[in-house]
């Protein structure tokens, strides 16, 4: 029934944007502000590809539309019992196919105005990385490098205080980057649903003003920054944010202070060091954990792993670099925000430099 699909441009025309999936695939990745209300559990899913595997394709399409039919009558009862006359919902599925139409039947007998997503989540799937493709370039960077332990996501925060327009990839990604870098109790989101917070982020910036953002690896984490995107910033202008070894290795324990606090969980996370750096120097770090002494364990990591990191990869991947704009940022201070004023009106005197 043609006259009951929509297309992805048409996603700001519905009251609701509902996905029948599964919780495992709404969990995987979703159109953003979707809500969850699924047709087949995780389970009866299963058991209905098994039945089409093992048995035949009819008893599954029996078994299935029984188990979908109750599915949706519960969610009429719960779900939606308060939509009003007139509803307007969008609904998908994996391709647009027979659970996302077997709602949108039954929405439209009772006299709701629901459409099915032309193609599903597979089509959104599909515009999402047609996006990172194609939008890095369409948008002007300036890259914030600098060694660990220098602010450089605190200063992010801050130019967005002041009014600046920011891309924080490790606020999407759920991680710091580092090899220390994971969120204590965060996990990170799949590489589908990184890809989803990227390209919404992406969309949302106007192309006539910078964009600021932090160094990175092709990498956060577990999840991988397109190549679009990592070929605009390694072409962008850069500024350098270098901070005094004390001020980073204060930064260092409050910005990690949740590891720095386990001390069981940091000795761990420093074993993974082994193969970067030999066992000797990986065993004396911990021996520091033991000992209590966090300041000095965090000079160590400075001098003997994120400085000659920084040095390996900024230096080969980010072409301005040499040209930057140097700034000495204290991150530990109470007015970053007004350091941050003070780094876009340098900007701004720099001219073109920073206007390509």
């Amino acid at each position: 029934m043609k006259h009951l699909l929509a297309t992805l441009d048409q996603l700001d025309d519905f009251d609701e944007i509902i996905d029948v999936r599964t919780p495992l695939e709404f969990a995987d990745d979703h159109i953003p502000g979707a809500i969850n209300a699924p047709v087949l559990s995780n389970e009866e899913r299963v058991v209905v590809g098994t039945l089409y595997k093992q048995v035949s394709p009819f008893e599954a399409s029996r078994v299935g539309a029984a188990l979908v039919a109750r599915n949706i009558a519960a969610h009429l009862d719960t779900t939606f019992a308060q939509r009003r006359q007139g509803w307007r919902p969008l609904i998908y599925c994996w391709r647009g196919g027979t659970r996302s139409g077997s709602m949108t039947t039954m929405f439209n007998m009772i006299g709701w105005r629901a459409r099915q997503l032309d193609g599903g989540y597979k089509a959104y799937r599909q515009g999402t990385l047609k996006a990172l493709d194609k939008l890095p370039a369409t948008l002007r960077y300036i890259v914030l490098a600098g060694p660990t332990g220098s602010g450089k996501t605190r200063l992010l925060s801050a130019l967005a205080q002041a009014g600046a327009q920011t891309l924080d990839l490790e606020r999407l990604a759920s991680h710091r980057g580092s090899l220390l870098g994971a969120w204590a109790g965060v996990p990170q989101p799949t590489q589908k649903g990184f890809d989803t917070l990227l390209a919404q982020d992406l969309r949302a910036f106007d192309p006539s003003q910078p964009v600021f953002v932090e160094a990175e690896s092709r990498k956060i984490g577990a999840v991988a920054l397109p190549a679009a995107l990592l070929a605009a910033m390694h072409a962008s202008p850069c500024v350098e944010v270098r901070s005094s070894r004390e001020d980073r290795a204060a930064f260092l324990l409050q910005d990690y202070a949740q590891l720095f606090d386990d001390p069981e969980s940091l000795k761990a996370q420093l074993q993974r060091m082994v193969g970067l750096h030999s066992r000797e120097r990986v065993g004396g770090w911990q021996a520091l954990v033991d000992q209590g002494e966090r300041v000095e364990l965090a000079r160590e990591l400075i001098d003997r792993h994120y400085d000659p990191a920084y040095a390996r990869s900024c230096h080969a991947h980010f072409a301005r670099l040499p040209q930057a704009l140097r700034l000495d940022f204290r991150p530990n201070d109470a007015d970053v925000v007004e350091q941050a004023r003070v780094l876009l009106a340098r900007l701004e005197a720099a001219g073109t430099a920073f206007r390509t």
